[in-house]
């Protein structure tokens, strides 16, 4: 079954989606959007990276995505600046960074379009170990935190006070956003990814009455996206990350009229 490029394709996409679905819900309730720009940018240096250093490359992006992610939480606590003015420096700085750094690469050839947009198509089966291993992860990790990130990200001073370690949850929070994007670049690019965590949870925000409703909707929004998008691709020639990405704003669109529906109900 995985000799099929389709399957395989969507069993990648399937699998990104269901943890960017719950870590797209933080996302959202933290405001963070400018987050994941930061990190899938910065990406585009640990390819640099992994090129310059003869690494894996997925290492070389895992690399410097954990790094940022690092690097925004001790900037954070310097309070010298807003978060959004902080992320937006560093979102397109990174992006600068790595593609000057790719500049001087003059000896090898980079698909920088495949980087950008990604190219979920050529999924082969080790990145399908790759996203599987990384999604199993962050999972489990956010099962086993999950009252405490909520509680961290809903009332952050009120959790201070009951004595929960708010510092460490957000580092948390960040890293396995880090893995998660490094693990879905190839998939939809780094252009791409913030709108695979943002759009599904936004859309699944309109329907879910609890935090886990949101998560676990979430997740189903984004999978059907990965379906609906690599369908569109098929059928109309069109590119399959974009087009995933297209999928998904129809089905915010779309959430949007049934919600109003809903109300009126």
């Amino acid at each position: 079954m995985l000799d099929d490029f389709l399957v395989r394709a969507f069993l990648a996409g399937a699998g990104v989606a269901l943890v960017a679905g719950p870590l797209g819900c933080f996302v959202v309730w933290r405001r963070m959007a400018y987050f994941g720009d930061s990190l899938s940018h910065t990406a585009l240096l640990g390819i640099a990276l992994g090129f310059l250093l003869g690494i894996d490359l997925q290492l070389g992006v895992m690399a410097s995505c954990i790094a940022m992610a690092i690097l925004v939480v001790g900037l954070q606590q310097q309070k010298r600046l807003p978060t959004d003015t902080l992320l937006g420096i560093l979102a397109h700085s990174g992006l600068a960074l790595g593609l000057v750094a790719i500049a001087f690469l003059d000896r090898l050839r980079i698909d920088l379009m495949g980087y950008l947009f990604g190219d979920i198509l050529a999924v082969s089966t080790t990145d399908l170990a790759w996203i599987y291993s990384g999604a199993t992860l962050v999972l489990a990790l956010l099962i086993f935190f999950w009252r405490q990130l909520l509680f961290a990200t809903l009332h952050e001073d009120l959790a201070r006070a009951e004595g929960v370690r708010v510092l460490p949850l957000r580092l948390l929070l960040m890293l396995t956003m880090a893995v998660t994007i490094a693990a879905a670049m190839k998939i939809v690019g780094v252009l791409l990814i913030t709108s695979l965590l943002i759009i599904p949870a936004a859309t699944a925000r309109r329907f879910a009455t609890t935090p886990e409703q949101m998560a676990v909707m979430a997740a189903v929004a984004g999978i059907l996206s990965v379906a609906g998008g690599l369908w569109g691709s098929l059928i109309y020639d069109t590119p399959s990350g974009p087009s995933i990405v297209v999928c998904a704003l129809l089905l915010f669109l779309l959430s949007l009229g049934l919600g109003g529906l809903l109300r009126r109900a």
